[in-house]
């Protein structure tokens, strides 16, 4: 029998650095519909709840899947359970099995309590939704049509962490939706696209040694730095639209504080020439986006 992985080794394979980008769409949708519609406690908390849920389960999962495949053999930065062996195969699927059934009680609950006055068909709609989410975290580097090694990564990030966060959390609040609100949403996905670029670029060599497809791997990495500029410089200029049509006051450009940060961040992509030189930057764009989100949904309240 396999000895019993140590509580430090489960908690540095939950990845928790990656946990500002899962609550940054929840946090901006929730604080919008504070402003624009209405706004429960109790439903923000279960959704912060699920998200949380569905990013440890997209950690734990991608450990295995890449471990499995040997991915993550000679990586740069920090080092995989499986990869490096302080937790076993075995213990990770049973783990990757738990935390998928607690994201399927957790969103199936959120769904319910947050549309449970409305249509019937609204809330499966949501259930649907809750179980896409979950099959999303655990098939991106799991299973022979993992979507990540693809190239698939960018475009389920962009749907998960800005589409269905931000709308998806403002709709709970709000159970009303409309279009302008595709901006915000959609700023937020760039964001959080631009931290998984940031990792394909650091990853890029080993991605490429075991067929793992991304963007990076597909266009290079000066094309993918041009790409980051788009992500990044979209995603300021969308909250800026965002901000003038809806009609807010001033304070709803307060996001804007976490410009310089950004493009600070893009600055150094710039800059980068090894794969080493792209890991400090993740952490930071990671943290600039949750306060990019948490600002332009103060300032929207002020």
């Amino acid at each position: 029998m396999a000895n019993k992985a140590p509580l430090k080794a489960w908690v540095a394979a939950a990845r928790l650095r990656t946990l500002p980008l899962a609550l940054s769409s929840i946090i901006l949708g929730s604080l919008l519909a504070m402003h624009f519609a209405q706004f429960s406690w109790a439903i923000l908390i279960l959704s912060m709840l699920t998200a949380t849920i569905y990013q440890v389960l997209s950690n734990y999962a991608n450990d295995l899947g890449d471990g499995l495949k040997g991915t993550d053999a000679n990586r740069v930065g920090e080092k995989r359970a499986i990869a490096s062996g302080s937790i076993s195969i075995d213990q990770m699927k049973k783990v990757v099995l738990l935390f998928t059934i607690l994201a399927l009680v957790s969103g199936t609950l959120l769904s319910w309590l947050a549309t449970r006055h409305l249509n019937i068909s609204v809330t499966l709609f949501f259930v649907l939704l809750g179980i896409a989410a979950t099959l999303a975290a655990r098939s991106y580097t799991m299973g022979k049509r993992a979507y990540g090694y693809a190239g698939m990564g960018d475009v389920f990030v962009l749907l998960f962490f800005g589409w269905v966060g931000v709308l998806g959390s403002y709709f709970l609040q709000a159970n009303t939706l409309e279009a302008v609100f595709l901006l915000p949403a959609t700023a937020v996905g760039f964001l959080a696209t631009g931290v998984l670029n940031l990792n394909n670029l650091r990853d890029m060599e080993t991605d490429k040694l075991a067929g793992k497809h991304t963007l990076v791997v597909r266009m290079g990495r000066p094309a993918a730095k041009i790409y980051q500029a788009v992500l990044l410089l979209g995603a300021l200029a969308m909250e800026v639209a965002f901000v003038y049509l809806t009609g807010l006051n001033y304070w709803g450009y307060l996001f804007l504080i976490t410009a310089p940060l950004i493009l600070i961040n893009l600055a150094k992509t710039f800059k980068a020439r090894n794969a080493s030189d792209y890991d400090p930057l993740l952490k930071p764009l990671a943290i600039a986006t949750l306060f990019f989100c948490l600002l332009g949904g103060v300032g929207a309240n002020i």
